[in-house]
């Protein structure tokens, strides 16, 4: 082989190492986003995220399938509910998550709460 398809096959091979190197990331993220919906938000929230749980609807908590639902919030209300956590007249509805998770988990999470509708 000479020198300059030494270097096409190189440059091929580190792009199939790069993109299965970050499909691998994303896989791993979207086991940990799971893994957080399931203990911290899914007891509310229910797994599929219709709220319909015992605490779900002792808070009133909306279902998160509903695209009327969906469409009522953007996705830096959700970061900032996720972060924040949210009270209504004094009482609290949400925990606040910020000081528990790292951004990247909360864009995670706010991207899981759209996968939902």
């Amino acid at each position: 082989m000479n020198t300059l398809m030494k270097t096409k096959f190189s440059s091929k091979i580190a792009l199939v190492a790069l993109l299965l190197s970050c499909l691998a990331g994303w896989s791993a993220h979207a086991g940990d986003v799971n893994q957080i919906w399931a203990t911290k938000c899914a007891s509310c929230h229910g797994k599929d995220g219709k709220g319909l749980t015992t605490m779900g609807r002792k808070l009133s908590i909306k279902d998160l399938t509903d695209a009327k639902v969906q469409a009522s919030f953007t996705d830096a209300d959700a970061t900032k509910a996720i972060k924040e956590g949210i009270s209504d007249n004094g009482t609290q509805k949400m925990k606040a998550l910020g000081d528990k998770l790292s951004d990247d988990d909360v864009k995670a999470l706010v991207a899981h709460v759209r996968s939902l509708k």
